[in-house]
Formats: structure tokens, C-alpha cells, sequence
């Protein structure tokens, strides 16, 4: 399933794009059901996964809105 949608991190709008299953697998971040993920602030791709880390999160903004977001869809 696909999810899309904005979470606001200190004020600062991220555009988030999901791709999660009902199972973990291996192929998700930890092993997990997240299997797909990209993060974007104001246009720029501030964190990717694909199946693997294309684009590691490194900013605050992205580091607080993947950690909220693994606890939500993880």
C-alpha cells in the first residue's frame, strides 16, 4: 500500500511517500514493513530508501520525521 501525505516537523512541512506491507520483510528499513520511503523538503529528496539506503537521513528534519514515521508504519 501507498501512503502520501505531510508531516510537520518543528513548523517545517516534509512530503513523505511510503510503500508498506501488512508483513515485515527483508527487504524493509530494519527489517521491517516499510519498503519504499521518500522524504521531501521544500522540493529537495532529504531521505530515499528503496529497498536498500539510496539517500541516508542526515538532517534534523529528516532524521525527526523518519523516526516518527518507522513508529508509525514500521
Amino acid at each position: 500500500m501507498w501512503t502520501e501525505n505531510i508531516i510537520t516537523i518543528d513548523g517545517k512541512d516534509i512530503q513523505y511517500y511510503i510503500k508498506h506491507f501488512e508483513e515485515p520483510s527483508k527487504y524493509g528499513i530494519n527489517e521491517g514493513r516499510i519498503s519504499k520511503l521518500a522524504l521531501r523538503f521544500q522540493g529537495e529528496i532529504i531521505c530515499n530508501y528503496d529497498r536498500g539506503w539510496d539517500t541516508e537521513a542526515t538532517t534534523y528534519f529528516a532524521k525527526k520525521a523518519l523516526e516518527q514515521l518507522l513508529a508509525k508504519f514500521n
